[in-house]
């Protein structure tokens, strides 16, 4: 027996006792009499604090939503137009709002259990073994490429930003840029090991949603400010001479529309942190922390993908987007305290969303030990996870520097947990009457999310052969 807290309607707390076997469902394959055992919530990072709020779902949401992904957006325009860039990044919005949203309707949705975890969804939609492979590998695969990615992109700033400000006066060693990567690792775990459990990410989440926020409206508004370049063409016939390579562009826009939307495999577990009750479902907590986030996203999303493309047109770099502009042109043309207010952001918040993707693995590590040894992790424990993963990211991310030019291939592989999965769960769990309305459109999503994450794969993959790889990327300095 495991004792889990809940508050009540006075808000005050009280204890209830539960199972440590996870019971299949009714209706499932497996043999009903088998049954797994699972470590008490209040071992694990993830559901360890249930003293949440739309506050604090509002920041998690925020700082794990609006990444540096969100500056390749105008590159998308490029290959779409005005008029299809619009359409597909609203019908991109709408759609994972959707999904989102079905997530979270699908938290409590049997009566009596939480499922706090993406993969505990897909072991109750689709039974334990089958929900295993389709959700533990893209799961844990998307929230350690996204730390690598963060690793990347915050150690390759960090350098920018030491040059920036030191200039002449850098050292005659200065630090290369693996150094840099290493850096950012040992900031991130260090921010970790304060930080215990996931609502303990809560006043650091707070921050990063600040600094995400901070740098694109910089942007877009120093955009507006210094007026479009010269010679910008909007005309996306003139991106690619070949019929076959607009199409492959199209699918290349779609992917990097597609994957500015990421989070999807953090909702439910931001879900978990809040209380619940049957008179207040965490549920109504997590709707309003969605709909103001999302609406923070939108007023970062839409005004620097259209602003950004209406800057440059199709002069939009092809690597790296924006962040490419804030290092070559706008480094001759803006004051190097503003150049550098914009490093600094973007590093805080890759160090601050770092703490929610990473919370992920954690979560999975401690589990599958306290499953194992029936016990709570230690202290001790719980730094050699944070330490060992800090070590393997790194690794990834020194053995594969490139991986930025990647992105599309890697976020690809994974783009069915934010488009097509929430929909299939759906189906599974509420089981509505075949042929409704609700269950065409969500089997309609489903089977489009992922062909979606199929194209995504394949656009990047001829988009890479054609291109090639940029030979700086194998050997950073």
């Amino acid at each position: 027996m495991a004792e889990i807290h809940i508050m009540n309607d006075d808000g005050e707390i009280t204890s209830k006792h539960m199972q440590l076997e996870y019971n299949l469902p009714p209706d499932s394959k497996e043999d009903p009499n088998h049954k797994i055992y699972q470590p008490p919530d209040d071992w694990l990072p993830i559901t360890q604090s249930r003293r949440g709020n739309s506050w604090t779902a509002t920041f998690h949401l925020v700082c794990s939503g609006i990444g540096i992904q969100t500056l390749s957006l105008p590159f998308a325009f490029v290959y779409l137009g005005w008029f299809w860039g619009i359409v597909c990044l609203s019908v991109a919005f709408v759609w994972q709002l959707y999904t989102i949203g079905l997530l979270v309707s699908l938290h409590e949705s049997v009566p009596g259990t939480r499922f706090s975890r993406y993969l505990q969804l897909s072991m109750a939609a689709f039974g334990v073994k089958l929900g295993k492979i389709l959700a533990i590998f893209p799961v844990m695969y998307l929230s350690g490429g996204t730390c690598v990615m963060f690793i990347i992109t915050g150690g390759g700033t960090m350098k920018q930003f030491y040059q920036l400000l030191c200039g002449d006066c850098s050292s005659k060693h200065p630090l290369t840029t693996i150094e840099w990567f290493l850096v950012f690792v040992c900031i991130a775990i260090l921010v970790s090991l304060f930080c215990p459990n996931l609502h303990s990410v809560s006043l650091v989440s707070f921050l990063g949603a600040i600094m995400a926020v901070g740098y694109c409206t910089i942007l877009w508004v120093m955009f507006v400010a210094k007026g479009k370049v010269d010679g910008a063409v909007y005309d996306p016939s003139d991106a690619v001479t070949t019929e076959s390579g607009r199409v492959w562009g199209i699918f290349n826009a779609l992917g990097i529309i597609a994957l500015a939307f990421r989070g999807h495999n953090v909702v439910l577990e931001i879900q978990g942190t809040m209380p619940s009750t049957p008179n207040r479902t965490s549920s109504k907590f997590m709707l309003k922390g969605m709909i103001a986030s999302y609406l923070i996203v939108a007023m970062c999303f839409f005004p620097i993908a259209i602003v950004g493309y209406w800057a440059f047109g199709n002069k939009v770099p092809t690597n790296g987007g924006m962040l490419t502009v804030i290092s070559t042109t706008l480094n001759y043309h803006t004051s190097k305290s503003l150049l550098g207010l914009i490093y600094m952001q973007i590093i805080i918040s890759c160090i601050t969303a770092f703490q929610i993707y990473s919370m992920v693995v954690y979560d999975n590590l401690e589990s599958a030990y306290a499953s194992r040894t029936r016990h709570e992790c230690t202290k001790q424990i719980r730094m050699s996870i944070r330490i060992f993963f800090g070590g393997l990211t790194f690794f990834i991310s020194v053995a594969f520097p490139f991986l930025p030019i990647l992105a599309l291939i890697i976020g690809g592989i994974s783009l069915h947990l934010t488009f097509g999965y929430p929909s299939l769960m759906w189906i599974a769990i509420k089981r509505p009457p075949m042929r409704s309305v609700r269950w065409w459109l969500n089997l309609t999503l489903g089977c489009l999310g992922t062909a979606l994450s199929v194209l995504v794969v394949v656009g990047a993959v001829w988009n890479v052969v054609c291109r090639g790889l940029d030979a700086n990327f194998f050997h950073p300095h």
